[in-house]
């Protein structure tokens, strides 16, 4: 297989020698200093009264004791001494399993609740004290690293890899640095993916990310699909010219109050009416929105921009949803002198090309 040669996805920054790494879907979750907030998005598509009463009751969970490193690690739940996001149902469970382990093992360990609930943002810096480590957010794992250089700009390069009948894809993003030579590595976790995409971003920036509301107070309408002519003809709408997508009508720089008006009126012109399709997608003018407008624009689908002083980046996976590795290396005097996502290996590879024989795509 045909491994080509770095490609340059741009440049990231991190004031705060803390960057995150995680699915750029999962974002607007963020608590940054304040306890985590449930989804009521996420919970209204849960038909269980009794499931949605849980996980708003989700407690975080501290293994203590003088085993409690030890403890934790053969438990094997989460990484280090933390437990977190553990739904209200589950956690007179969870204790009882783990005073079970716990006595099997001759451990002196216990699980205490934690109030209030651990921030997000003191959860990196647990993660940083670790040596850099995946942790949980609304039961995503993401991965937070220390020890990163803060005044410069961070290079970040993706290798491609020709995987046969699956194509041309990534096979690993690389953060770099310094210059110095790697001597270890370390796994430090794996960042859990289902928006295909993945954001590079700093510690600090995201508690200034916004990623629905609008920054200028605007927003954009974009639809597509078989009727999309029919729709355009209906509601007087223009094609839109933005890079990377074909065949979209809608407006754009619409007040957020209109476009979420015109976008609601879509939908219910698509559900009254048998046999329309359209897929209608309300844009108001955040973060998420710019930077997805550049990847949507861009040959190797990444893009930057800068977020309260920060400068930071998203990328697609080229592989859809996943786990996906994240590595650090380090030179001989300890210093951290790369960051590696792996996106492409043989068993991804072999789980796409069943995919795609079992749907007959080519």
């Amino acid at each position: 297989m045909r491994i080509d040669a770095p490609t340059s996805l741009g440049s990231i920054t991190c004031p705060s020698a803390r960057l995150v790494v995680a699915d750029t879907g999962y974002l607007n979750l963020w608590s940054a200093d304040a306890p985590p907030a449930v989804d009521e998005v996420m919970l209204s598509a849960i038909d269980d009264p009794a499931l949605r009463e849980s996980i708003r009751a989700s407690a975080d969970l501290a293994v203590v004791g003088p085993d409690a490193e030890t403890a934790a690690r053969s438990f094997d739940r989460q990484r280090g001494t933390w437990l977190y996001d553990v739904p209200g149902h589950a956690v007179e469970q969870l204790g009882a399993i783990f005073a079970q382990h716990c006595q099997a093992h001759e451990f002196d360990a216990w699980l205490e609740r934690q109030e209030p609930r651990v921030a997000h943002r003191e959860r990196v810096e647990r993660a940083v004290r670790a040596g850099g480590s995946e942790f949980i957010m609304n039961g995503v794992p993401i991965v937070a690293i220390g020890d990163v250089p803060t005044d410069q700009e961070i290079a970040v390069t993706a290798t491609s890899r020709d995987y046969g009948s699956i194509g041309v894809r990534w096979e690993s993003v690389i953060l770099t640095m310094r210059s110095t030579q790697p001597t270890s590595t370390r796994l430090l976790g794996h960042v859990g993916v289902d928006a295909a995409r993945l954001s590079l971003i700093d510690a600090d920036g995201l508690a200034s990310w916004r990623h629905e509301e609008p920054i200028d107070g605007m927003a954009d309408v974009a639809f597509w699909g078989r009727s999309v002519q029919e729709a355009a003809a209906g509601f007087g709408a223009s094609l839109l010219t933005h890079p990377g997508e074909d065949g979209v009508y809608g407006w754009a720089d619409l007040p957020v109050r209109e476009a979420a008006d015109r976008a609601i009126a879509l939908q219910e012109w698509k559900q009254a009416g048998a046999g329309r399709m359209i897929a209608v997608d309300f844009r108001p003018h955040s973060h998420h929105w710019q930077i997805m407008a550049q990847v949507r624009a861009a040959k190797h689908e990444a893009g930057t921009i800068e977020v309260d002083g920060t400068r930071t980046m998203c990328l697609m996976t080229s592989w859809g949803d996943g786990f996906f590795p994240v590595s650090a290396d380090h030179d001989a005097d300890g210093h951290l002198v790369q960051v590696r996502i792996t996106l492409g290996d043989s068993q991804r590879q072999a789980q796409l090309e069943e995919m795609y024989d079992r749907s007959g795509l080519d």
